[in-house]
This record gives C-alpha cells, structure tokens and sequence, in this order.
C-alpha cells in the first residue's frame, strides 16, 4: 500500500510539473501573440501613412505636369498666328509646282536666272 501511496505522491508531483509547464507555455503564446498583434497593428499603420504619402506624391506630380504643360504651351500672340497661317498657305500653294519639280515634269519653279543671282549676291556678300 505504501508502494501505491508513494506512486501517488509522485504521480501527483510529475501531474503538477506538467500543469506548470502547461501554464508558461500558455503565457508565452500569449506573449507572442500580443506581440505578433501589436506588429501586425504597427505595419498596418506604416502602410496606410505610406499609401497617404504616395496619393499625395501623385497628386503633387499631377499638378507639376498641368502646371508645366501649361507653361510649356502657352498661347501664341495673335502675330504669330497670323504669320503661321500665312506661311502654311504659301507652302501649300507652291506645294503643285515643287511636286512637279520634284517627279521630272516641270522646270524648277523659283526660276534658275533668279537662283542665279541669289547665289551671286550670295558670294559677293561672303567675299
């Protein structure tokens, strides 16, 4: 009996050891889960300021380019447009006689006795 009594008692000590064990392991998972839980919190955080910082870097961006785009292209003065068009409608009239040039059909349409003189002028200006 004392055998059986002696097995309890030590039985009874190894099942308190376990359960003692038991307890710091729960406390250590609780530990690491508050910490893994506080991480995730604390990286949930840094995302969203990183994600407001980007939406407004884009915006910042955004605005850069209408701002720029706008300055780059500013509108032209009213000489300006007037000497545009007047150019496009001159090259738009010799555009049939250089074509014609162009495919052998007709002679040179500025005139070779004016080319000549051009270029004549041209050298007694260099000399």
């Amino acid at each position: 009996m004392t055998s059986l009594f002696a097995r309890e008692i030590r039985l009874s000590k190894r099942h308190e050891e376990i359960v003692s064990q038991r307890l710091a392991l729960l406390q250590q998972m609780e530990t690491k889960c508050g910490e893994q839980h506080t991480g995730k919190a604390s990286q949930l955080q840094s995302m969203e300021a990183a994600y407001k910082r980007n939406i407004s870097l884009l915006n910042d961006i955004e605005a850069a380019e209408r701002s720029l785009q706008t300055r780059s292209h500013p509108f032209p003065q009213p000489e300006v447009v007037s000497l545009e068009a007047h150019y496009w409608a001159s090259v738009e009239e010799y555009i049939p006689k250089w074509k014609q040039f162009l495919l052998g059909k007709a002679p040179h349409p500025i005139g070779v006795e004016n080319q000549n003189e051009a270029e004549n002028t041209v050298k007694k200006k260099i000399q």
